[in-house]
C-alpha cells in the first residue's frame, strides 16, 4: 500500500517531483490543467516524456490524475457532456505520455432524481468514450457524495454505472471515505467498514478498486456534505481509518489525502496513515 497526497506543481510538472518528495509522499495526485477551467493540458510531448523518466527515477510511487471539476459525464446538456468527455479524454491523453497509473473522474450528477436513468445512461456513454481513448492509465469512476442527481454514490450504484459502461477494461473504482461516510457508510465504526468492504466485493469490484482518496470528514455521516478534515480530527476518526486501512482490497491500492492545507499538513496526514496502516493506534 502506497500513501501519498495531492500535491501542488509549482512551476509545471517537475514541481510534483519536490512536493511529493517534501512532505514524504509514496504515491501522489495532481491536476494536469487548471481544475476550475475548460482549457486542455498544454504539455509538449518531450516534457511530458521528460516528467516520465524524472518521476520513475525519483522512485515515488504511483501517479494519478484528477480531471478538472468542470467535467460532469452525466450532464443532462448534451453540449456540455461533449466538452466534459473533451476535457477527459486530454487529461487521460496526459496521463499516458507521463506514465500516470490513472485519472480520476467523478461519476457526475444529472437533473433531478427521477431522471437517474437516463443520467446513469449518458454517464456510461460518456465514461465509455473516455476509457475508449486510454491506453495503459485507468479511467478510475470517483464516487460522488450523494448530492441531488447524484449518478452512483454507494457500491450497488457503481456496479450499476459500470455495467451499463460495458465494464470496459480500462474502467477503475476511485473510493473517497469522506464521500462515502456522507453517503451514510459507517466508516467511523470496525463492522460499519466491515460492511463496505464486504458490499464491494459482493458487487464484483474490488479488483477494480485502485485508489483510495483517504479524507476525514467535517459533518457527521449521512449529511451529503462533502467537507474534507484532517486525518482523526472529522468524524471518520483515526479508528475508522486504521479499520479501513486494514481491509483485504487495500493491500494493492493507492491511499492519496486531498485534505486542505500546506505540504506541512500532507506531511502529518501521510505520517498519521502509515501508522495506523502499520495497527498504531
Amino acid at each position: 500500500m502506497r500513501i501519498g497526497a495531492h500535491v501542488p506543481t509549482h512551476g509545471g510538472l517537475m514541481g510534483a517531483i519536490e512536493s511529493a518528495r517534501t512532505c514524504g509522499a509514496g504515491a501522489a495526485q495532481i491536476w494536469g490543467s487548471n481544475p476550475r477551467a475548460w482549457a486542455h493540458p498544454n504539455v509538449p510531448l518531450d516534457r511530458a516524456e521528460e516528467f516520465r523518466s524524472a518521476w520513475a527515477e525519483a522512485d515515488i510511487g504511483p501517479l494519478f490524475l484528477h480531471a478538472p471539476y468542470m467535467v460532469n459525464v452525466a450532464s443532462p446538456n448534451a453540449d456540455f457532456r461533449r466538452r466534459s468527455v473533451g476535457l477527459a479524454r486530454a487529461t487521460v491523453e496526459l496521463a499516458d505520455s507521463i506514465g500516470a497509473r490513472g485519472v480520476v473522474v467523478h461519476a457526475g450528477a444529472g437533473g433531478v432524481a427521477t431522471d437517474r436513468p437516463r443520467a446513469v445512461e449518458a454517464a456510461a456513454a460518456s465514461l465509455l468514450a473516455i476509457a475508449e481513448s486510454a491506453v495503459t492509465t485507468a479511467v478510475l469512476i470517483e464516487l460522488t457524495a450523494g448530492g441531488a442527481g447524484s449518478v452512483a454514490s454507494t457500491v450497488p450504484e457503481a456496479r450499476e454505472l459500470f455495467d451499463a459502461a460495458g465494464n470496459h477494461r480500462s474502467l477503475g473504482l476511485c473510493l473517497d471515505t469522506c464521500h462515502l461516510f456522507a453517503t451514510g457508510y459507517a466508516l467511523d465504526a470496525d463492522e460499519g467498514v466491515r460492511e463496505c468492504f464486504a458490499e464491494l466485493r459482493s458487487k464484483r469490484l474490488a479488483g477494480r478498486f485502485l485508489l483510495l482518496h483517504a479524507n476525514d470528514s467535517a459533518y457527521p455521516r449521512g449529511q451529503r456534505r462533502d467537507s474534507h478534515e484532517h486525518i482523526g480530527q472529522g468524524h471518520i476518526g483515526e479508528r475508522g481509518f486504521a479499520a479501513i486501512l486494514s481491509q483485504p482490497p487495500m493491500r494493492r491500492a493507492a491511499v492519496v489525502c486531498e485534505t486542505p492545507g500546506r505540504l506541512e499538513d500532507h506531511a502529518r496526514n501521510i505520517a498519521t496513515l502509515k501508522r495506523l496502516a502499520a495497527g498504531r493506534l
